[in-house]
């Protein structure tokens, strides 16, 4: 089976290129590499495109003829989308619906999306399950909402099928040592903690420590990326069932961890303690996020094999890349 996955020279994109590699697939990456990293694409082909450039597209598809498209492309830092809500309406949003023009016109329909937990807003019950009230509070949120709706027109006018995952706080490494995190910059809590620990930065900031949580700082739930990319794996075999009809499911462990309770394992797992400074909160950033994977357990038998903080740490601690 053919598949495109744009976007796959990001963090999760690549440990989804190199699973579906070694599970069989012909695997051809699209990345624009504006937030990726080409030497991250260790298997199948790359093509390098910009989902803006429908023209491109085109080209790409006529060459391939991909049966399905998992995509990650996207812009996902909340703080910049609050400072610069053109750049993430314009890539994120137009440039999906580039893609899916694209893919309809070639009857390529199937389709794999990386949303986020960013579109439930302040949750009212948790943990959130996919029937949760869809109230974003950034403008990264926004974007990621408007093309869950897009998707569910398209399905209706054209018969695009597709599956929705709302992943909360992707992160862990390669079991293998291949693939690491590496954006930039640098956003998420545990590659920044990490860099403290190595030597590569002064401190960690703690963004808020006035939160309505136990003490004080945000809370998270927190999924291994190896995880992510196997629920990617089992939408391949749903989609590829035709009774299968298009649905959504939130991805996490359902447990939740504190800002100072991560910072406290990585201390007790390096053994080495570090400077931790208190900042103001972000405008954008919930309290609490954790997810119900009910949904996700019963119907693609999703069970993450890393279910604690413990075990995640350990995979970014033992890299040596």
């Amino acid at each position: 089976m053919k598949i495109f996955i744009v976007g796959g020279a990001g963090y999760i994109g690549s440990h989804m290129v190199k699973l579906a590699f070694l599970k069989g697939y012909d695997v051809i990456t699209i990345d624009n590499l504006s937030t990726g990293h080409r030497d991250a694409v260790k298997y199948g082909k790359f093509e390098e495109c910009d989902i803006l450039d429908k023209e491109k597209l085109k080209k790409l598809f006529d060459k391939y003829t991909p049966e399905l498209v998992i995509h990650f492309a996207a812009f996902s830092i909340v703080s910049e989308s609050m400072n610069e809500p053109y750049k993430y309406y314009n890539n994120n949003v137009l440039g999906t619906l580039n893609l899916l023009k694209v893919m309809i016109d070639n009857n390529c329909k199937k389709i794999i999306f990386s949303s986020t937990a960013a579109v439930f807003g302040n949750p009212e019950y948790l943990p959130i399950d996919e029937k949760h009230i869809k109230r974003p509070i950034n403008s990264y949120g926004k974007s990621k909402l408007m093309i869950e709706e897009i998707l569910t027109d398209f399905e209706k006018a054209y018969g695009l099928r597709y599956v929705i995952l709302r992943y909360f706080n992707a992160c862990g490494h390669d079991k293998d040592g291949e693939l690491i995190e590496k954006h930039n910059p640098e956003t998420h809590l545990i590659p920044l903690i990490m860099q403290v620990v190595n030597g590569k930065r002064e401190k960690i900031d703690i963004y808020g420590t006035n939160y309505n949580t136990e003490d004080g700082t945000c809370i998270r739930d927190y999924i291994h990326v190896e995880d992510l990319c196997e629920a990617h794996l089992k939408s391949i075999f749903y989609l590829n069932n035709m009774k299968n009809k298009s649905t959504d499911f939130n991805l996490g462990n359902s447990k939740g961890f504190s800002v100072l309770k991560v910072i406290e394992t990585i201390k007790n797992v390096t053994n080495i303690n570090f400077k931790v400074k208190e900042s103001k909160s972000r405008e954008g950033d919930p309290s609490i996020l954790i997810a119900s994977n009910k949904k996700a357990k019963e119907i693609l038998d999703f069970v993450p094999k890393y279910d604690s903080i413990e075990s995640i740490i350990k995979t970014v601690v033992n890299c040596k890349n």
